[in-house]
């Protein structure tokens, strides 16, 4: 499964989130959207989320809570969740943009 940019578009691999911005959306769940920035290859991989004012990024391998701006517990709980059910799609979105960048 290839992840979407956004509930209307369809991933495509790496040169098509370059061309649109440099922190590519790759999931939206709620009110949740999970991006990473363009500029961060030399981290592992990790994933950012954003809801509103709140903010929070997670390791992937293995999965942890790096940052937590705003979240409350059970939100982090909530998103956690989402990471692990989407893991091998977040990582192959990783993989995939920092392959091509």
């Amino acid at each position: 499964m290839r992840l979407a940019l956004d509930p209307n578009l369809r991933y495509h691999g790496a040169r098509d989130l370059t061309r649109q911005c440099s922190m590519p959306a790759v999931l939206r769940v709620g009110r949740f959207r999970f991006y990473f920035f363009s500029n961060e290859r030399q981290e592992p991989p990790h994933i950012h989320v954003k809801a509103a004012e709140d903010q929070a990024k997670f390791w992937l391998e293995p999965l942890a809570l790096a940052a937590n701006y705003g979240f409350a517990a059970r939100e982090l709980n909530q998103i956690e969740q989402v990471i692990a059910e989407h893991h091998a799609e977040l990582l192959e979105a990783w993989d995939d943009y920092f392959s091509q960048t």
